[in-house]
C-alpha cells in the first residue's frame, strides 16, 4: 500500500493510499457525514461544502445515514461554482444496510445510492456490518428479532459484481472481526481492500490491524476523536491527561499524535 501526497489547491497536501483492489488512490483524511443526533440535508450539505473548500477530497456516507442526497447536492454545487473542475477529484464512500444484505438486493441498493449522489460510481462500497436484516427497514440499532445471519458467499458475490460492472472502483467491508473477515478472504475472487473500524488512542484494535495487515486490507479509522457526544462515544480521547500533558509545550501535538494513528 503505497503512500504518497496530493495537492488538493488550498495550499497543503493530503497524503493518498493505493488499496489492493481497485484503481484509485484514496486521501486518507475524509470527512464522515453520519451525525448522532441526526443533522438535516442542509446542514450536512453545508459542512460538505465549507469541507471541499477546506481542501477535503474524501467523503463518506451510508444508506442509513440519510446524507447521500445533501452530499450528493453538494458535490453538484461544488461543481457548479467551480471549488473543483470535475468529479475524479472527489473519493466517496457508501455502504450497504443490513437489510438490503441480501444477494438480490445488493444492486438495487448501489443503484440507489448512486441515484441518490448523482454519481455514476463510487470510488469505495462497504458492507456496513457483518450480519443481514429483515429486507426494508432501515433502522439502527436493530431489533433483535429482525437480524438474519449473513451468507457470506453470495452476499460478497453480488457486492464483486457490483465493481465488475464499473459502479463502484474498490470494495470492502466495515465493523468487521478478524473471523469475519476472515469468512470472506475464504470465499472472495475480489478481496476486501478496506476495513472500516472505530480505531482511536483508546482503543487502538492492534489484533485486528495486525491480522488485515496481513491479508492486504487497509484499516479505515471511524471515531478517531473518540466521537465524544454520541451514544457511544467517549471523552477518554480528548480530555486524555497523557494528550493535555504532551500539549502544552506544543498545541500542534495532538494533531501529531493523531497522524502517527492514522499512518500506523
Amino acid at each position: 500500500m503505497e503512500i504518497n501526497g496530493n495537492d488538493n489547491g488550498v495550499g497543503f497536501r493530503i497524503s493518498e493510499v493505493h488499496l489492493s483492489s481497485g484503481s484509485r488512490k484514496m486521501p486518507v483524511l475524509g470527512l464522515g457525514t453520519a451525525a448522532d443526533p441526526p443533522a438535516d440535508s442542509e446542514t450536512v450539505k453545508q459542512a460538505v461544502l465549507h469541507a471541499i473548500e477546506l481542501g477535503y477530497r474524501h467523503f463518506d456516507t451510508a444508506a442509513l445515514y440519510h446524507s447521500e442526497q445533501p452530499l450528493g447536492e453538494a458535490i453538484a454545487e461544488a461543481l457548479g461554482v467551480g471549488l473543483i473542475k470535475s468529479r475524479e477529484e472527489l473519493f466517496i464512500t457508501s455502504k450497504l444496510w443490513c437489510s438490503d444484505a441480501h444477494p438480490q438486493h445488493v444492486l438495487p441498493a448501489i443503484q440507489k445510492t448512486l441515484q441518490n449522489l448523482k454519481l455514476e460510481y463510487l470510488d469505495l462500497y462497504l458492507i456496513h456490518w457483518p450480519v443481514s436484516s429483515k429486507p426494508g427497514i432501515y433502522e439502527y440499532p436493530i431489533k433483535k428479532e429482525d437480524f438474519i445471519p449473513m451468507d457470506y458467499k453470495s452476499v460478497w458475490a453480488a457486492i464483486e459484481e457490483c465493481q465488475r460492472l464499473g459502479l463502484t472502483k474498490a470494495v470492502g467491508v466495515s465493523n468487521f472481526s478478524c473471523k469475519k473477515l476472515a469468512n470472506v478472504l475464504a470465499i472472495a475472487t475480489i478481496p476486501p481492500a478496506v476495513n472500516q473500524v472505530e480505531v482511536n488512542p483508546c482503543w487502538q484494535q492492534k489484533k485486528l490491524i495486525d491480522f488485515c495487515k496481513a491479508n492486504g486490507i487497509l484499516v479505515v479509522a471511524y471515531a478517531p476523536l473518540g466521537a465524544i457526544g454520541t451514544f457511544y462515544g467517549t471523552n477518554g480521547v480528548m480530555e486524555s491527561e497523557v494528550l493535555k500533558k504532551l500539549q502544552r509545550p506544543n498545541k500542534r501535538v495532538s494533531l501529531r499524535c493523531l497522524k502517527l494513528l492514522v499512518y500506523n
